[in-house]
């Protein structure tokens, strides 16, 4: 820490209670004043350094020869920093630090200590020094700091705008390019490095990182410290460092933000008690409200479980709707960031309803979708490979989105109180084409028929839509097949595009095997140098012939499964009186024979070899 001394004589002063004797053996001829402080001095070195005193004391002294007093209860600083002024006005020594310097400095303007009443006089000291301390990060920063206790007359001689510039400036310059030490919290730059004339000499050096001044600007109260957020904003800093700072200053003064709670927690946070003094709810919810003001708009600039932990607290502590609406629509730019855990925010309303706050994911989805299709929207200025490569990213955040929601569905789906609309309108927000399976969205709709047994049919076939049977896996299918919580018609379809995608696969076989015949009797043609060439392919007939046969009983076996469902809906008499949509005849079994090899049969494929 910085300092200069002025003056060269002894301590001149003592005190004695409330009151301060100048011990030069002199009677004292002037009394000030300053709260409960009396200070017992002499006219004549208070006149010679102060213009405020000497007009004073002129206005206030009789002829007759009588103490004069004047009461300077405004003066900045108090009688602390007065004792210090008066010891500069006797010339006894002091010492100037970035502690005291700011309240010296408004306190010499105060009192009007210019080169008037004397060479060097305290205003030209202090300025001086004040100079040197804005070279210096750490002396600022304590500079700056003091202001609080004389902050009018410190706005009023801009020295805390220019803390706060010189402190900017500090923070967005480049570190790597000057290497200075900016920060005593370990990152003083080089390791047992040497300053010659003003070059460093070490060798080693500390890797100095962009969150470098986090902790050392954290200690500023808000006011100041938002000043200093814009100011390092405007000085071009990335909009990640000023979210990082506002991230870090957060969870220092907002102790709600570091619980990691489980429901019970957050519902009965305010019984929990803490050895540590913490501020008051409304303190932490105005300064959360000051905070989200601050925080860059940009997607990706502020991670998605900060800004959700943000709204939880922002929940907890009752903050304004505009605050609270501002977060959600923060977490929808990016809720393809987003972590199933973090977006399970526990209801804190009155009326408890559901277990987990599905409005509130509802908001934040709907805010997602609407900017989807916001950027999706065509532009006659766009090429059309940025358009494909737009719409390949939007896709690829879609889908992620589309498989939160299905397990955040198949999470509060055994929550006897969600309402079926609520759960159809959350599914139905995404779009089927966002959806590659469909097991996401089959899985929660099955924990949800369980959970909620007293649904009628017509609900069952609405809930049922919300899936697309083509697009389940062969787990899912063969789970589906036996649920007997599913409606009939739905199994029915289960079993059709089973079946249709067997048939499918069996004619693909079926095209590969015509191919490898033709190969093969062409090869035939060619001689006996391929001869081993073609019993290779004879033996892939085989094979696909064996994988053919295993289809086929597959395909048996789903059918066995299917008559055994409808015999346990006691619907098959229904089920055959009209005509479904579904093919449900059985499927013959198909023989596959190879085709004889004939050297003089014409193949369409022509001479492979």
């Amino acid at each position: 820490m910085a300092f200069v001394k002025l003056g060269s004589k002894s301590e001149a002063f003592r005190r004695e209670g409330q009151a301060w004797h100048c011990t030069s053996g002199l009677p004292s001829d002037v009394t000030i004043e300053i709260g409960e402080m009396s200070f017992y001095l002499h006219k004549f070195p208070l006149i010679s350094r102060s213009g405020l005193l000497a007009k004073l004391i002129k206005e206030s002294c009789n002829d007759d020869g009588s103490v004069c007093v004047l009461q300077l209860s405004d003066v900045p600083g108090g009688a602390k920093t007065f004792e210090l002024v008066a010891k500069f006005c006797y010339g006894v020594k002091i010492e100037l630090t970035p502690l005291n310097i700011v309240s010296l400095r408004c306190a010499s303007e105060y009192l009007q200590m210019t080169d008037e009443y004397g060479d060097g006089n305290l205003i030209a000291q202090t300025e001086a020094f004040l100079n040197d301390v804005f070279g210096n990060w750490t002396d600022t920063i304590k500079a700056l700091e003091t202001c609080e206790e004389v902050l009018p007359h410190a706005e009023e001689l801009h020295i805390v705008s220019r803390c706060i510039n010189s402190l900017a400036m500090k923070a967005c310059t480049d570190t790597k390019l000057f290497n200075w030490p900016v920060s005593e919290n370990g990152h003083e730059g080089p390791t047992g490095a040497g300053v010659w004339n003003g070059i460093c000499t070490g060798s080693k050096t500390q890797p100095v990182t962009d969150d470098w001044w986090y902790e050392d600007v954290s200690f500023l109260s808000f006011p100041l410290y938002k000043r200093l957020t814009q100011a390092v904003e405007a000085g071009g800093m990335r909009p990640e460092n000023v979210a990082g700072a506002l991230v870090f200053y957060t969870k220092k003064y907002i102790p709600l933000m570091n619980r990691q709670e489980s429901f019970k927690d957050a519902t009965n946070h305010s019984k929990s008690g803490s050895t540590i003094s913490t501020p008051s709810e409304a303190d932490q919810r105005a300064l959360l409200e000051e905070i989200m003001e601050l925080l860059p708009n940009q997607r990706g600039v502020t991670e998605t479980r900060f800004l959700l932990r943000l709204l939880r607290t922002a929940m907890m502590l009752q903050a304004s709707p505009s605050c609270r609406e501002n977060l959600e629509r923060r977490v929808g730019l990016q809720l393809d960031e987003a972590a199933l855990d973090d977006l399970l925010i526990p209801n804190m309303g009155y009326s408890v309803e559901t277990l987990y706050d599905i409005d509130c994911f509802q908001r934040i989805l709907d805010h997602f979708i609407s900017i989807e299709h916001a950027s999706s929207a065509p532009s006659p200025c766009n090429m059309e490979e940025s358009q494909s490569m737009e719409g390949s990213h939007s896709l690829t955040s879609l889908t992620r989105v589309a498989n939160l929601v299905d397990s955040y569905l198949s999470e509060v789906a055994p929550d006897v109180n969600f309402k079926f609309p609520k759960f159809q309108s959350l599914a139905a927000t995404i779009p089927d084409f966002a959806r590659p399976l469909s097991d996401g969205i089959y899985r929660a709709i099955d924990i949800y028929l369980k959970a909620h047994p007293w649904l009628t049919d017509s609900e069952r076939e609405q809930i049922c839509r919300l899936m697309n049977c083509q697009k389940l896996s062969l787990e899912a299918c063969t789970h589906a097949a036996q649920n007997e919580r599913l409606p009939l018609r739905v199994i029915v379809q289960v079993l059709f595009f089973e079946q249709l995608r067997l048939r499918t696969s069996i004619s693909g076989w079926f095209f590969v095997s015509d191919n490898l015949d033709g190969s093969q009797s062409t090869i035939l043609h060619g001689g006996n140098r391929d001869a081993s060439r073609a019993n290779g392919r004879g033996s892939s007939i085989d094979d696909m012939r064996e994988r053919v046969a295993e289809l086929e009983k597959e395909c048996n076996s789903m059918r066995q499964e299917f008559k055994k469902v409808v015999k346990t809906k006691k619907k098959w008499n229904v089920f055959c009186g009209r005509k479904s949509e579904c093919d449900l005849n059985p499927v013959k079994p198909l023989k596959l024979q190879p085709p004889p090899v004939n050297e003089h049969k014409n193949h369409k494929n022509g001479d492979s070899s």
